[in-house]
């Protein structure tokens, strides 16, 4: 058995060859992709089981990948991605888990791939399911948050997303600074509000940080390719990771 897993972070990369593991109760040989164009280049070479991939990789949607390579083995699609594209999922009879997911998410999903496998009762991925879902995919685009609702110890107010201009990790939670600095506790990970956010405005800048370009004040360059941003409104300066640099890079000047 080899699989091919297509996953853009690394924290989850590291968390599906887990969980394969436990899964199997053995090291499963495997590939690992980034890009579309890495999956690409490993598809071209090698056979595989089944696939397991994210939607968002750093090089664009995978759906692009297997639009233009065919795909005859099951694929279990690991997303943030909710709504539009999790229901239109559901009326393909697509295996899918729904970040963050647990180790019981994942033996759910490999269970429903086995089954449908097995009893002949999979169907490869045709270019009109792709167009489907890719159509599901940018009317969940089209339904970016405009705002957050914040429980405040006076009531609820309500935070514009053009207000924000970082947002960071904080356990099962996350802190959004706004342009005067102040701070505001949303109630959803990470990830699920990286989803939220048009691509265009906010950048992921590390495994913890979410930016917004409008707020960008300067860029520095720093140690081990990474950069140090000044933000308005907020005094200290945060930082790319290693990994994300290069594509920040290219996110600057689309």
């Amino acid at each position: 058995m080899r699989i091919l897993i297509l996953e853009d972070e690394i924290p989850a990369y590291q968390k599906l060859v887990s969980f394969v593991k436990d899964y199997y109760e053995e090291d499963i040989p495997h590939d690992w992709a980034r890009s579309n164009a890495e999956g690409k280049e490993f598809l071209a070479e090698n056979k595989y089981d089944f696939i397991l991939s994210d939607i968002q990789l750093l090089d664009g949607v995978s759906f692009d990948l297997y639009n233009e390579v065919s795909i005859d083995v099951p694929i279990l699609f690991c997303s943030a991605h909710d709504e539009y594209l999790f229901e239109a999922f559901n009326t393909n009879g697509i295996a899918y888990i729904l970040k963050p997911y647990t180790q019981l998410d994942f033996k759910k999903a490999m269970e429903k791939y086995q089954s449908l496998f097995i009893q002949g009762d999979y169907n490869s991925l045709s270019h009109k399911t792709i167009s489907k879902l890719k159509l599901a995919l940018q009317e969940e685009h089209n339904n970016y948050k405009k705002r957050f609702v914040i429980k405040k110890a006076k009531g609820i107010q309500l935070l514009n997303v053009s207000e924000i201009c970082k947002v960071e990790a904080s356990g099962d939670f996350c802190i959004a600074t706004d342009a005067n600095g102040k701070r505001h506790t949303i109630s959803s990970n990470l990830g699920t509000i990286h989803q939220q956010l048009h691509p265009s405005k906010f950048f992921k800048i590390n495994r913890s940080e979410l930016i917004n370009i409008d707020y960008i004040e300067n860029i520095e360059s720093h140690f081990k390719n990474r950069l140090l941003l000044k933000m308005n409104g907020i005094k200290e300066k945060v930082m790319t990771s290693s990994s994300t640099t290069a594509e920040f890079r290219k996110w600057l000047e689309q």
